[in-house]
C-alpha cells in the first residue's frame, strides 16, 4: 500500500507501528539512545523529577475531585479530605510532600548542570527549556500554596501579589487583575484553581516533552564534558556510549527506590517537616482580620524572598528578585570557559561556585527568619555574591586555568 510503513513487529503493536512510529520513537529516546557510560550520582535527579511530576499530577487529580475553590468552603474541603475521605490524608500528604521534594530534585538537577557545564553549546536550548519549566513550576507551586486557604495561604497571597503593585503606572491595576478583586477572595481561588489544575500542568508537560526531545537531539552531557558522538565505531555507535535501556533504566529504578524510601519516611513520620513543608499557621482557616506573627513563603521561595526583603526600596527589591531568576537564562552565554566540567576547570571557577552555593543556602535560611538588622545585612552580602557569580562569570571563566580534557570519557568499571 502506498505510504504504508514497514514494521518488524506483529500483532496489535505491528498494526500500531505501521501507523505511528512506535519502534522508531522507542529506539530514538530509549532503546538505542546512546548515553555516556560514566554517569554518576548527579544524573539521578532528572529522572526523579519526572517521577515526582507524575506523583503530583496523579495525587492532584484526586484532590481536585473533593476540593471546593470557594473562600467559604476551601479550608473545610481540605479538612474533609484529611478526615473523612478514605486515604485522603495520604493523598494530601503525598501531594504536599511531593511539592517540596520536587524542588529538591530540581535544584539538585540544576546544580549538576552548573558544575558539569551542561548548558554550554550545543545544549543552550535544553537549558532554556529547563528554566522555563522552573518558572512554570514556581508559578504552579505558588498557586497551589494558596488553595488550602489557611492563614499563610491568604497572607502569603496578599504579600506576594501586592509586589506587582510596585510596577510603575500599571501596578495597582495589575494586582486587581491577578486577584480578580481588591483582596484575595473567591475570584482569586477560582482563577488560581483553574491555572493550578489545568493550564500550568499542561504547560509543564509540554515543556518537559520539548526538554527531553531537545536533549535527545544533541545527546546527554557527562561528568567529563566530552562529546561521545565524536568517537564512533564502524557501525556508528559511540565508543563511550551504552543504550539507555536497559542500563540506565535499571540504574534509575534503583535510584527511585532509594528516593521513595526517603520520601515515604518523611511522608509517614514528618509530613510537615518541622513547619518547612506545611506551616503551623496554615492549619488555621484564613482570617483577613488577624495577621500572622511572621509571614514567610515556603522554603523553596525563601532565597528570593530574602533578596526582596534585603532591598529597602520596594520596586528595586522586586526587580532584584525577578532578576535573580531571569539571569539564569543567560548562563550559556555568560560562561566563556573552553571546558565544560568542573573536573578540568581552575581554582577561580571552583571558588566562585562554592561561594554561590553558600550564598544561596544562607539566603534560603535567612528567608525563613524574622529579618533582623544583622540578618538583612548578611542577606545583602549574599545577594551581591549571588549576582557577582553571574555578572563576573565572563571574566573569571575566561582567565581561569584549565586542565587538559581527555578525548574519551573516564570510566572505572565496578
Amino acid at each position: 500500500m502506498a505510504g504504508a510503513r514497514t514494521s518488524t513487529m506483529t500483532g496489535i503493536l505491528g498494526w500500531l507501528d505501521q501507523r505511528i512510529p512506535v519502534m522508531d520513537t522507542w529506539n530514538k529516546h530509549v532503546g538505542q539512545y546512546w548515553t555516556p557510560k560514566n554517569f554518576n550520582f548527579w544524573y539521578y535527579f532528572g529522572a526523579l523529577a519526572g517521577l515526582v511530576l507524575v506523583n503530583q499530577i496523579v495525587t492532584g487529580i484526586w484532590l481536585a475531585m473533593y476540593y471546593k475553590p470557594s473562600a467559604a468552603e476551601a479550608f473545610a474541603s481540605v479538612e474533609y479530605i484529611m478526615r473523612d475521605v478514605e486515604w485522603g490524608w495520604l493523598i494530601r500528604y503525598m501531594h504536599s510532600t511531593g511539592a517540596s521534594f520536587f524542588f529538591i530534585v530540581v535544584y539538585l538537577h540544576m546544580f549538576r548542570a552548573l558544575i558539569y557545564g551542561s548548558y554550554q553549546k550545543p545544549r543552550e536550548l535544553v537549558w532554556i527549556l529547563g528554566m522555563l519549566i522552573f518558572l512554570a513550576l514556581m508559578a504552579e507551586a505558588f498557586m497551589g500554596y494558596v488553595l488550602p486557604w489557611g492563614q499563610m495561604s491568604f497572607w502569603g497571597a496578599q504579600v506576594i501579589i501586592s509586589l506587582f503593585g510596585a510596577i510603575p503606572v500599571i501596578g495597582p491595576d495589575l494586582v486587581v487583575w491577578i486577584q480578580g478583586d481588591y483582596l484575595p477572595s473567591d475570584a482569586t481561588l477560582n482563577k488560581f484553581f483553574a491555572l493550578h489544575v489545568v493550564a500550568l500542568p499542561l504547560a509543564i508537560l509540554a515543556l518537559v516533552g520539548l526538554h527531553i526531545i531537545a536533549l535527545h537531539e544533541v545527546g546527554s552531557s557527562n561528568p567529563d564534558g566530552v562529546e561521545i558522538k565524536k568517537k564512533k565505531d564502524a557501525n556508528g555507535k559511540p565508543l563511550d556510549g551504552i543504550p539507555f535501556h536497559p542500563y540506565f533504566t535499571v540504574k534509575d529504578t534503583f535510584g527511585a527506590g532509594v528516593f521513595f524510601t526517603i520520601f515515604a519516611f518523611v511522608l509517614f513520620f514528618e509530613p510537615t517537616f518541622g513547619g518547612l513543608f506545611l506551616e503551623k499557621d496554615n492549619f488555621a482557616v484564613a482570617d483577613p482580620m488577624v495577621t500572622p506573627a511572621s509571614i514567610v513563603p515556603v522554603w523553596y521561595f525563601t532565597p528570593y524572598y530574602a533578596m526582596l526583603r534585603a532591598i529597602p526600596d520596594k520596586l528595586a527589591g522586586v526587580a532584584v528578585m525577578g532578576a535573580a531568576v531571569m539571569i539564569l537564562f543567560l548562563l550559556p552565554w555568560l560562561d566563556r570557559s573552553p571546558v565544560r566540567s568542573i573536573r578540568y576547570r581552575g581554582p577561580l571557577t571552583k571558588i566562585a561556585i562554592t561561594l554561590f552555593v553558600i550564598a544561596f543556602v544562607v539566603l534560603c535560611y535567612l528567608g525563613l527568619q524574622s529579618g533582623s538588622t544583622a540578618q538583612l545585612w548578611v542577606a545583602r552580602v549574599c545577594t551581591v555574591i549571588y549576582f557577582g557569580f553571574f555578572l563576573l562569570m565572563p571574566w573569571y571563566t575566561k582567565i581561569d586555568s584549565t586542565k587538559p580534557v581527555p578525548e574519551r570519557v573516564t570510566y572505572h568499571a565496578h
